[in-house]
């Protein structure tokens, strides 16, 4: 299960989220939750992973999936607060350096 809170910065939407990011649930949420900002007109984001236990690969291909398409609409997808776990699971699936990846929320806000 996966639980996704919405915040609002000026520029950016913060998803903070919390549980596993797998097949099955937590992969398809994100990926509905972002595809449907993204219609809103909402084009930048930053993924809180924080409070993520688990990344699998369905979860790594719905993140590139929704980095190409936040592209495609001329705005960024950034992550930020990754666990050693899920840091792992990117860096092994080769997709590691594809993403703007921050040590901190604060961090990311103040990247351009």
């Amino acid at each position: 299960m996966l639980n996704i809170t919405k915040r609002q910065t000026e520029e950016i939407t913060i998803l903070d989220l919390e549980g596993n990011v797998i097949l099955g649930g937590g992969s398809r949420k994100i990926g509905e939750e972002i595809r449907s900002l993204i219609k809103t007109g909402t084009s930048n984001f930053l993924l809180n992973f924080s409070h993520v236990k688990y990344i699998d690969s369905s979860g790594v291909g719905e993140l590139f999936s929704l980095l190409e398409l936040v592209k495609q609409n001329d705005g960024k997808l950034k992550l930020s607060n990754l666990p050693l776990k899920v840091e792992e699971v990117l860096t092994l699936s080769g997709f590691l350096p594809m993403f703007e990846i921050y040590k901190d929320e604060s961090t990311a806000l103040q990247s351009n």
